[in-house]
């Protein structure tokens, strides 16, 4: 008999396996039974919560972007300028829970998987959006008809800075966070 309330428990658990096991391995060539492993059950059960490898991925980064909303809710919170709100969402991107050596290891792995994966793509195209227009709310106050080249390029330079933290295996947050708001600095009047 199945035990009541174990399969969010069992659920979160694998999700969190997979970051870690994708993130030790820096890619997504692990197996059903790893990530299981890593949750301390077994592949029979982590195929019955999620059915393959992909859609365990999918839940995991689906948790990652549940995360990353959730510290961009609260840096936005209480604040009103424009420039603070700018500042408030990339501060959000490189917060210690988002930038981190697992998360960035999930992220280029979800980018690669997106290419070959309709809902990876989707779910990409979700967050490019929701970061599109953050920053264009922040920005068209700010500099009016430049505003959506500038928060395609500061879209372009959170992620680049996530890609090369995964390549590199080196997450400075602080200097990522830095280098961003120098770019915003520059473009703004």
């Amino acid at each position: 008999m199945p035990k009541l309330g174990a399969e969010p428990i069992r659920k979160a658990a694998l999700i969190n396996a997979a970051i870690v096991t994708v993130g030790r391995a820096g890619s997504l060539d692990v197996t059903v039974a790893q990530i299981a492993r890593e949750a301390g059950m077994s592949s029979a059960l982590a195929h019955h919560y999620f059915g393959s490898k992909e859609r365990i991925f999918l839940a995991a980064m689906r948790h990652i972007l549940t995360q990353y909303g959730d510290t961009t809710r609260a840096a936005l919170r209480g604040t009103e300028l424009p420039r603070d709100r700018l500042r408030a969402i990339i501060s959000a991107s490189f917060d210690s829970v988002n930038f981190e050596h697992n998360t960035i290891a999930a992220w280029l792995n979800f980018y690669a998987l997106a290419v070959v994966e309709p809902q990876a793509a989707r779910l990409l195209r979700v967050y490019h959006r929701r970061l599109a227009s953050n920053l264009l709310a922040a920005l068209r106050p700010l500099a009016g008809p430049d505003a959506e080249q500038i928060a395609g390029t500061l879209g372009a330079l959170i992620d680049g800075l996530y890609l090369r933290a995964a390549l590199s295996d080196t997450a400075d947050a602080a200097a990522a966070e830095c280098m961003t708001l120098d770019y915003l600095e520059k473009v703004l009047p």
